[in-house]
């Protein structure tokens, strides 16, 4: 199963045995955006970017 990122458009290759129903958070690996993904029976119900706060790094 194919997901294109919201973020950046990267093609996400999701397994379709491990994905078919399956409601939850995948990232995406070129821009390190998580989406949040309602899969059912093997179809795209819904996909969004998640809301989840990031939290930057102080660097000394």
């Amino acid at each position: 199963m194919k997901i294109n990122c919201l973020s950046c458009g990267h093609n996400l290759d999701l397994d379709e045995d491990t994905y078919s129903d399956y409601e939850g958070q995948v990232k995406c690996y070129a821009c390190n955006a998580l989406l949040e993904i309602n899969l059912k029976e093997g179809r795209i119900k819904s996909v969004n970017i998640s809301k989840q706060k990031s939290y930057a790094t102080a660097e000394a």
